[in-house]
């Protein structure tokens, strides 16, 4: 599928000028501090995607960090485990880590001396929704609504501010029958679509895959794209030749029901599906499109985000 829309194309030159007025270093790529002026906006397109919420969503907002072993039990080290970040601290006694602490003093190696925690990095603020929804029991006639967000986290570095390590993702969740999730997705397909329009996004919404490691995850890419599992909302951040994924509406089948056991009263298993908003892309396009000045910007965009020049 596509949609064009609104003219405006960002060029690479624009977009990499965008680093200083809306970012500060952090000493490593893809980690930056936000400015004032950058959080504005990114407060703005919370508002928006919150006012188009669905009746009858249960909010949750989730830390930056969540259980290793319910990461595990997802499948994710299956399919990105190139991507996860794992929080690892220094374990045993006084002495033990005096001792480390000694060796770092001293400017030796002390990283061989952490220890895994039962900790990841949130890869994707979805993770941890399935599990808790487990624990509520039957999925009720017509399913549950989720809006949940987080800081991620994916070992990817760059130097592009449209592909950040440390990132913000709010998203809308979906548990039911396939027949509500195939409702779900049809009606997020059209709203991304709008919310796009609203921000006088250049945009097309394509099947996508995700970047699954290995061979294996070539013929799953491949699965994906065939059974229209993916669509990716692109906008010309850097180049119109490649485009950036800001919004996504995936479909996971019933794996995460099968994973955590969620079923209707019938038995059946749930299907789940996801829109996806990438906070973070979604404020790196705006001003890659419309410029570091908001004064700038047109008045009907400010309008959307509820901004003042």
């Amino acid at each position: 599928m596509n949609v064009l829309v609104a003219p405006q194309v960002a060029t690479e030159a624009s977009c990499d000028s965008l680093a200083h007025e809306l970012f500060r270093p952090m000493g490593v790529d893809g980690v930056y501090a936000r400015t004032g002026l950058y959080e504005q906006v990114v407060e703005g397109i919370a508002a928006l995607i919150t006012r188009h919420r669905e009746a009858n969503t249960e909010v949750l907002r989730f830390p930056p960090i969540m259980s290793r072993g319910m990461l595990e039990r997802s499948g994710y080290l299956k399919s990105f485990p190139n991507l996860l970040g794992c929080v690892s601290c220094l374990e045993g006694s006084e002495a033990e880590i005096s001792g480390v602490i000694d060796r770092i003093n001293d400017g030796k190696e002390w990283t061989d001396a952490l220890a895994p925690a039962d900790l990841v990095l949130s890869p994707a603020s979805c993770y941890p929704v399935y599990a808790i929804a487990a624990q509520s029991g039957i999925v009720p006639a017509g399913g549950l609504s989720f809006d949940v967000a987080a800081e991620c986290f994916r070992r990817e570095p760059s130097r592009n501010l449209d592909r950040m390590q440390s990132f913000r993702m709010r998203e809308y969740v979906c548990i039911g029958t396939p027949d509500e999730v195939a409702d779900f997705r049809a009606r997020w397909m059209t709203r991304i679509a709008a919310i796009a329009d609203e921000l006088h996004f250049a945009h097309r919404i394509d099947a996508a895959s995700d970047p699954f490691f290995g061979r294996g995850g070539m013929f799953m890419a491949k699965t994906q794209v065939e059974q229209a599992l993916k669509f990716e909302l692109l906008i010309p951040v850097r180049s119109a030749d490649s485009p950036t994924a800001c919004m996504s509406v995936n479909y996971h089948r019933d794996h995460f029901g099968n994973v955590w056991g969620l079923r209707n009263a019938a038995g059946d298993v749930s299907h789940t599906s996801c829109v996806a908003f990438g906070m973070d892309r979604l404020a790196v396009a705006l001003f890659a499109v419309h410029g570091v000045k908001l004064a700038d910007w047109p008045t009907a965009v400010l309008g959307a985000l509820r901004l003042r020049s």
